[in-house]
């Protein structure tokens, strides 16, 4: 079985992070702090909630003085573990910020700053702009010019109305104009992730305002090869929706001369740990070749008897004319923690750029 992710926090981290304090404020008391980390409870506490109580603990150990703490929690990042792959279990430096930062706006700017560079301050920042939604925007647009990418990519990761496993944003949800500055800055950036993180940003943006990204996306398309990347990658959430609209701006056009043919689930029943798997036939009855954009919809059984539905991607290509195509696919349905499966009806429908076609049923079975 693999490792939880929460057993990221271990003894011999928290004694390497220690030892860095040590070095820089000789007076800290290790064995208690690492004592008071691993108490009764540690053990059925989940990855946020480690991480919140480490910080709790280290706010026990240290002085009351906020600006002492900050700039040791800045000055300690060169002495730490800097490989990649352990860095996220130092989500607790920018939560340390968050919690006892909230009321120093500038002091607590000046740590993010500092900290991003080692592991993102995505999630912490976001108090900050429920607090001041104005001013911290107004920060966030100064760090969109920083020279640094990893304080860019703070600057729209941080504003994303809909960022995954941290609180939303229901004004910007609303009303996310105040972050189009910041996007318009870093749209060229020179640096994929944080084009990415603008993709991103934008594509949250869409699920409440679609008309405004139809808007930018159009604005945007044909200057470059990389912003045409970015808008495809924002446009990800209207194009699984099927909009006419998006399917066009994308060059999938109509499909009056595309054929769906013997669509067969070849596994009606299904266990939990196996896969369903269906094929069909897409014949191209043109003379002239076809852009599609081919996706599959699984309908899941829910709790209360109703079916959810999700859709997933499986090619864009562009088929020769007058051709005939087999496509086979397998959806797995392996146990996995951001998926809940019930057992009993589920159904599953192919969609050609956009346009969904019959539903066929399949059992999930123990």
């Amino acid at each position: 079985m693999a490792e939880l992710f929460k057993n990221i926090y271990t003894k011999d981290l928290f004694n390497d992070f220690t030892n860095a304090v040590k070095k820089l404020s000789p007076t800290f008391n290790s064995n208690a702090f690492i004592k008071d980390v691993f108490t009764k409870e540690w053990e059925n506490m989940e990855l946020k909630q480690r991480m919140r109580h480490t910080t709790l603990t280290l706010g026990k150990q240290l002085p009351n003085n906020f600006k002492a703490n900050a700039n040791l929690l800045t000055d300690i990042i060169p002495l730490l573990d800097q490989n990649e792959a352990h860095r996220l279990a130092y989500i607790f430096l920018p939560d340390f910020i968050e919690i006892y930062g909230i009321n120093d706006f500038d002091l607590s700017m000046k740590a993010f700053e500092k900290i991003t560079t080692f592991i993102s301050c995505e999630f912490a920042v976001r108090p900050f702009i429920i607090n001041d939604q104005d001013r911290m925007l107004k920060q966030m647009l100064q760090w969109s010019k920083n020279e640094n990418p990893f304080v860019r990519r703070l600057a729209t990761e941080g504003c994303r109305p809909r960022l995954p496993w941290a609180m939303a944003l229901p004004t910007l949800k609303k009303d996310p104009s105040p972050i189009l500055p910041i996007l318009e800055n870093l749209r060229t950036d020179d640096t994929d992730f944080v084009r990415l993180s603008v993709a991103n940003n934008l594509n949250d943006i869409s699920k409440d305002n679609p008309e405004l990204i139809i808007k930018i996306a159009k604005a945007w398309l044909g200057k470059t090869k990389e912003t045409d990347a970015l808008i495809k990658h924002a446009c990800r959430t209207l194009l699984k929706q099927g909009l006419p609209e998006v399917m066009t701006l994308f060059g999938f056009g109509s499909i009056e001369h595309i054929a769906f043919n013997n669509f067969k689930v070849v596994t009606p029943e299904v266990k939990i740990g196996g896969y369903l798997e269906f094929q069909f036939q897409l014949v191209n009855k043109s003379n002239a070749k076809s852009k599609i954009r081919l996706e599959y919809a699984v309908y899941y059984q829910k709790a209360n008897g109703t079916l959810s539905k999700k859709v997933y991607k499986i090619s864009e290509k562009v088929y020769a004319p007058n051709s005939e195509t087999m496509i086979n696919r397998k959806q797995p349905f392996k146990l996995i923690t951001t998926r809940k499966f019930h057992l009993g009806l589920h159904q599953v429908a192919v969609i050609v750029n956009g346009t969904e076609f019959e539903k066929i049923d399949f059992n999930l079975s123990k």
